[in-house]
């Protein structure tokens, strides 16, 4: 058997959860190599960037969930359908007013790489629901994977209230061991049938998700370039640190002020925000790579 056909047997054989790592390899490496991702490794980021990353998230997310609720019945994808467990558009909301503020919707934007993805996350849902498992099993489980180490590090790199804000996203209460739940989401996801035509075009879709992935990155740099040459993320770390955690009646209670910390306390808060904003990214990017 020549190697090509060995490959093409191996990928029609083995596990969907398997095949979507060895298929998205390549482009993962392209994910590495992007500039936005060079300079996150040089702590070339702001606070800034992160909420244009959640932002950005928040539309995909709301894309994603809404095809999801719409396939929940599809044996295309209901064997994967667990959203007490995984759906993030509520928990990011929930961070989203707590960075911008209550009106936050009307101050996110929706940058032109974004509405790219959200568009063909509409497209597979409504078109071609079999692709969905794709960008749902990319996202769902490195965000898992990753969420409760990223939590701890925003926690410090943003003083954040112990009482979790900003944290949301992050956190999945649902799930109580991540270990077993992947597993059962792997096994379920692998339960799905699909013939070889349909699971080609599956791995294929992985890919585009990671492509997607990295052209909004790519435009982000952008914008946050824009941003920081405003100067105005120092202002909004601080108006951040200063928010305290919400009373039932949604008023912030009274909080330490840390405005007045040394300058060598700051320095190692600096270093922690780009290790966390650099993790986000990853994560985002990274996908099947990271559980």
């Amino acid at each position: 058997m020549d190697p090509s056909a060995s490959q093409q047997y191996k990928s029609t054989h083995e596990d969907l959860s398997e095949a979507l790592k060895e298929a998205t390899k390549e482009v993962h490496v392209q994910a590495e190599n992007t500039e936005f991702m060079r300079n996150f490794q040089k702590g070339q980021v702001s606070l800034e960037e992160f909420k244009l990353v959640m932002s950005s998230l928040y539309f995909i997310y709301e894309a994603l969930e809404e095809e999801i609720n719409r396939n929940k019945d599809n044996p295309v994808f209901s064997p994967v359908y667990f959203p007490l467990e995984l759906h993030r558009k509520n928990a990011l909301e929930v961070d989203l007013e707590y960075f911008y503020g209550p009106q936050w919707r009307k101050k996110i934007i929706c940058p032109h790489s974004t509405k790219n993805y959200v568009d063909r996350l509409h497209h597979v849902g409504q078109k071609e629901p079999e692709l969905l498992v794709s960008h749902a099993y990319t996202r769902y489980l490195g965000d898992l994977s990753g969420g409760q180490v990223l939590k701890k590090i925003a926690q410090k790199a943003l003083q954040l209230p112990a009482s979790g804000e900003g944290l949301a996203f992050f956190t999945f209460d649902n799930v109580t061991n991540a270990t077993k739940f992947k597993q059962l989401y792997r096994s379920r996801m692998n339960s799905i049938e699909t013939d070889a035509y349909a699971k080609k075009r599956i791995l294929e879709e992985a890919k585009t998700a990671f492509l997607l992935n990295i052209k909004l990155f790519e435009e982000l740099q952008t914008l946050s370039l824009a941003t920081s040459q405003n100067g105005n993320t120092r202002t909004e770390a601080t108006e951040l640190r200063s928010r305290g955690p919400k009373t039932e009646n949604g008023r912030p209670t009274k909080t330490d002020n840390r405005e007045n910390n040394s300058s060598s306390e700051e320095q190692p808060t600096t270093f922690l925000r780009w290790f966390l904003i650099a993790g986000c990214a990853l994560i985002t990017l990274m996908g099947l790579y990271i559980f």
